[in-house]
C-alpha cells in the first residue's frame, strides 16, 4: 500500500475537508482529491461520503482511519525516542494535569526543571477531561485518581484532602461557623457536584448542600474556586495542596475534610526509556518530597 496516499487520507479524513488537508500538506485540493481518488481505486472501496458540508467517513474509511492513527503515534513515539539523546534531554513533552493542581502546584515549580533542562519543550495541558495516553493524547498525567488505562506506568506521588478555607476578610465581615449546620448562612464556594473532579469533592459538595444553604457559587475548577475565596466571597471547598502558597487563608470547621484522594503520575509502558519522561518524572517525585517535609514541618493554615 502507498504510504504517501495513506499520509494524504489520514491528513484529509482528520480535517474532514479537502481543502484544509491541503493547507496543512501544502498541496492543492485537486491534489489531495487524486490521491484519495486512486486510494480508494486500489483498495476498491469507498473511503468517504461526499456533502456540501465536508466529508464523512464510510465504514471501510473509519477502519482504515484506525490504522493510520495507530501508525501516527507509532511513528510519534519512534520519533521521540530517536529524538531522546544518551546524554541530553530535549524536544517537547506534553503533560496533561487538572487546572487546577497544573496552574497552582506544578507550574511555579517548573523554572528550577528549565534551569536543568534549558532546551526541554513543556506543552502544559490543563483540563479536567482524563486524556488518552497510550494515543499519545498526551505524554505524562498527574491526575487526582489512578489511571484505569492500560499499559501505563504509574506511581502514586501523594495524597490530598478536601477542605473548607475562608479569607480573613470574609470571616471579619460575615463571622465563622461552628458546625456544618452553621453553613446555611454563609455562602458556599465550590465545584458542581456533577462536573469532572475528584470524588471525594463531589462527595463533600453533596454532602454540604443536604443543608439548605441560602447562596452558593460553583466554578468548573478548583482554582476558580480559590480565586473567589480570595475575592471574599464566601467559604470555598478547596484541596490542601493549593493553600500552600497562601498562608493567609482560615481553615473553617477544622474537623471536615474529606477521605484521602491520591495523586499519580503515570505514562505509557512504550514511553519507558525517553530521558524527558524521566527527567519529568524525577524532578516531580523530589519536589513532592520536598512538599511533603514542608507542610510536615508547617504551621496549621490560618492558625486554624
Amino acid at each position: 500500500m502507498d504510504w504517501d496516499k495513506l499520509r494524504i487520507f489520514h491528513a484529509v479524513a482528520d480535517a474532514g475537508s479537502l481543502t484544509h488537508a491541503g493547507d496543512v500538506l501544502g498541496l492543492s485540493q485537486s491534489a489531495v482529491s487524486r490521491q484519495v481518488r486512486a486510494l480508494e481505486e486500489g483498495l476498491g472501496t469507498t473511503l468517504f461520503h461526499r456533502h456540501a458540508r465536508g466529508l464523512i467517513l464510510t465504514e471501510q474509511g473509519e477502519l482504515l482511519f484506525d490504522a493510520t492513527r495507530r501508525m501516527s503515534k507509532n511513528l510519534e513515539t519512534a520519533s521521540a525516542r530517536i529524538r531522546d539523546s544518551e546524554e541530553e534531554v530535549y524536544g517537547e513533552l506534553r503533560v496533561t494535569t487538572t487546572t487546577a493542581f497544573g496552574t497552582l502546584w506544578l507550574a511555579p515549580r517548573l523554572p528550577a526543571l528549565y534551569s536543568r533542562y534549558p532546551d526541554l519543550k513543556i506543552d502544559l495541558m490543563l483540563e479536567e477531561r482524563v486524556l488518552d495516553l497510550p494515543m499519545r493524547e498526551a505524554d505524562v498525567a498527574i491526575r487526582m485518581k489512578e489511571p484505569s488505562q492500560a499499559d501505563l506506568i504509574r506511581k502514586r506521588l501523594m495524597n490530598i484532602r478536601m477542605r473548607l478555607y475562608a479569607s480573613p476578610d470574609y470571616l471579619r465581615a460575615n463571622g465563622t461557623p461552628d458546625t456544618l449546620a452553621d453553613m446555611v448562612n454563609f455562602r458556599l464556594l465550590c465545584q458542581n457536584a456533577s462536573a469532572a473532579q475528584v470524588s471525594a469533592g463531589a462527595a463533600m459538595t453533596r454532602e454540604l448542600m443536604t443543608y439548605p444553604i441560602r447562596s452558593t457559587f460553583t466554578v468548573n475548577n478548583y482554582f476558580g474556586v480559590l480565586q473567589a475565596v480570595l475575592a471574599n466571597l464566601g467559604v470555598g471547598l478547596l484541596p490542601d495542596y493549593l493553600t500552600e502558597d497562601f498562608p493567609t487563608l482560615v481553615r473553617v470547621l477544622p474537623e471536615v475534610e474529606s477521605a484521602d484522594v491520591p495523586v499519580f503520575l503515570a505514562y505509557p509502558e512504550e514511553l519507558r526509556h525517553s530521558k524527558r519522561i524521566a527527567a519529568f518524572r524525577d524532578f516531580v517525585l523530589e519536589e513532592v518530597i520536598a512538599y511533603r517535609r514542608n507542610r510536615s514541618t508547617a504551621p496549621a493554615v490560618g492558625g486554624g
